[in-house]
This record gives C-alpha cells, sequence and structure tokens, in this order.
C-alpha cells in the first residue's frame, strides 16, 4: 500500500475531487487531507473538512484528515490535545532552531514534523536532536510539490534540505508526501522513490517512506487516540449471543441429595435441564476393573474351548460314572 500524507484541503471541491481521483489514479492507497494552522488556537475548535466529503471517492481510496501547526513560540501553549481529538494525525511545522527542538525532544502527542524544505534555514539540522524524535515515534516529512512546481530558488533549497536531513537522521524515519494542491503536482509512487534516491535515501529506505514509515504514522496515530498510552487496546467484540432455551428444567426432588449420572451431586430442589441430567453412560471409557473382568472371561472362554468345550466335558463325565456303576456290579456278584 501507497501513503500520500499531505494533500491540502480547498473549498474548491471540484478541484479537490480531481486531485483524489487523479492520486487513487497512481496507486495510492491512503490519504490525508490537511489543513494549516498558524497562531493562537480558538476556543472552538472545528474541523473544517467535511464529514464525509460532499463528492464521490474512489473506493479503493482511505481518506484521513490532519492538521499542520506552524510552530513560531516555543513558549505559546498550542492545545495539541484537542487537536488529537478532532483530526487522525498532528503534525507541527517548525519555524526556527527553538521550535525544533521542543518539537524534537519535549512535544508531546505529535506524529509528524513537517519541514518545509522550500525555504533556507539558518541552522544546520543536529543528528542528536532528530534521532531523539524519532526514538519517540515521531516521523520527519519532505514535501516535493512545492519544488517541482516553483521556482528554481525553491528547488535548490528542496534538494539542499532534504540532503541535509537524510543526512542528519540517516535515513531512519522519513515520509515523503506531496503536499499537492492541484492534480498537475502529484506524482507516482515509484517516482517519489527516485525523487528520494536522489537525495541520497537507499532504494529500500525510500521503499519504506511511502509504505512503512508512512503506515507507522498512520497506526501510531490510531493507536495513541484509542488506546490507554499506546499500549493497551480495548477492542469491541460484540454482544454475547443469545441461547435460546429449549425446555424447562426439570425439579428433581428428593430429601437430602440427587445423583447426576454417575458424576456429581446437586442439592434439592435444584432446578435442571433434563438434557443435563442424562448421561450416556456407554459413550464412557470402561474402568481398569472391567477391562481386567473382559480379559479373564476371555480367557477362560479360550480356556474351555481348548479343551474340548462344556458339551465333551459332561459327556466325559457321564462315561466315567457308568464305569464305576459296573465295576461295583462285579465285584457284588463274585462276593
Amino acid at each position: 500500500m501507497f501513503y500520500d500524507l499531505n494533500i491540502p484541503y480547498t473549498t474548491n471541491h471540484a478541484e479537490l475531487q480531481r486531485t483524489l481521483a487523479f492520486v487513487a489514479e497512481l496507486g495510492y492507497n491512503t490519504i490525508a487531507i490537511s489543513v494549516n494552522l498558524s497562531g493562537k488556537l480558538p476556543t472552538d475548535l472545528t474541523s473544517p473538512i467535511p464529514s464525509p466529503l460532499p463528492f464521490s471517492i474512489p473506493p479503493s481510496l482511505h481518506i484521513l484528515t490532519r492538521c499542520t501547526l506552524t510552530l513560531s513560540d516555543p513558549s505559546q501553549n498550542h492545545r495539541l490535545t484537542s487537536l488529537t481529538s478532532i483530526y487522525d494525525l498532528v503534525a507541527i511545522r517548525p519555524t526556527s532552531e527553538k521550535t525544533l527542538q521542543q518539537t524534537c525532544l519535549s512535544l508531546p502527542t505529535i506524529d509528524i514534523i513537517s519541514l518545509d524544505c522550500t525555504i533556507r534555514y539558518p541552522f544546520y539540522f543536529r543528528q542528536s536532536t532528530l534521532l531523539a524524535a524519532i526514538d519517540r515515534g515521531v516521523r520527519f516529512e519532505i514535501c516535493y510539490a512545492q519544488g517541482i512546481l516553483g521556482a528554481g530558488e525553491a528547488r535548490r533549497n528542496l534538494i539542499s534540505n532534504a540532503t541535509q536531513l537524510v543526512r542528519a537522521t540517516r535515513g531512519k524515519g522519513i515520509v515523503l508526501s506531496s503536499e499537492a494542491q492541484r492534480a498537475l503536482a502529484c506524482r507516482g509512487p515509484w517516482d517519489v522513490v527516485n525523487l528520494g534516491i536522489g537525495w541520497g535515501l537507499g532504494k529500500e529506505r525510500a521503499v519504506e517512506a511511502v509504505q512503512r514509515e508512512a503506515r507507522g504514522v498512520v497506526v501510531g496515530a490510531e493507536m495513541r487516540r484509542r488506546s490507554y498510552r499506546g499500549v493497551v487496546d480495548v477492542v469491541y467484540g460484540g454482544e454475547k449471543p443469545v441461547v435460546e432455551e429449549k425446555g424447562k428444567g426439570k425439579n428433581l426432588g428428593g430429601k437430602g441429595k440427587e445423583m447426576v449420572g454417575k458424576g456429581g451431586k446437586r442439592k434439592a430442589g435444584d432446578s435442571v435441564d433434563a438434557a443435563e441430567v442424562v448421561v450416556d453412560e456407554a459413550e464412557k471409557p470402561p474402568s481398569k476393573r472391567e477391562l481386567k473382568r473382559r480379559a479373564a472371561k476371555a480367557r477362560k472362554a479360550v480356556a474351555t474351548e481348548n479343551a474340548g468345550g462344556p458339551d465333551n466335558a459332561v459327556e466325559e463325565s457321564t462315561t466315567t460314572k457308568e464305569n464305576d456303576d459296573v465295576a461295583m456290579a462285579n465285584s457284588k456278584d463274585q462276593g
């Protein structure tokens, strides 16, 4: 999946619809419609992006909302918690070295640090400061549309700032977005990958900038909004299914206790289902004593069969008795 996390919102819905349709044709799956804010936030803060959008969008496109806050005064409280509850993504655009340092080290509940790479910064990007922000889970964004359609100076600044940012971050935690106000400024995912390679990113890092790193921003923002401290997420699993009662239970009476099959016991007066009381003993495996009894019975039957069977034994005993009677009669005649 390919991500473009910065499509500026405009009240010209026809132009915005054309941009979204063109982005979907280029192969992007998830985009974020961005709103730029600066200065002190109003008390009744609401999102100007209508939900749902008043025009049809491609079914393959997943839409997110984003707020990009320009930070110029590090001592001002910008109420970022209120922005998190309204927008899916919160991005900060620092304008000075102090605001950049504050954003990287201590500013909570932010997802992206979006630098305006078309201007010339009077300071260098420090490696320790930027890596500290990456360790906190914040990603740095490079937007290419203004450099492509802008003047020569904007292009030079874009190349210089992007190269310096890639060097300071070692190519980690970089997200490539368009910030295209028109469809003409959009580029395909693989064209963006080539731009990243030209700025010093490796091929794998450039692909991750429009796939894995951008997806990490979206998932991290969702977890921060839904879960407890970004660790425990409570997932709704649906209601417990209602089991219909097939019949009323029978009251198994008795003065003391009652037996349920051969198993456990119930107190007198408890109502149980008849299906629970009936226990199929045929399904129970035989005990060891029963197995020994069956084996002895089988051995006895085999021994009897080998001796000639029960009929031969009776015949043999009858013949022996007749012989004894004849011998006794002869002894009496001789006497």
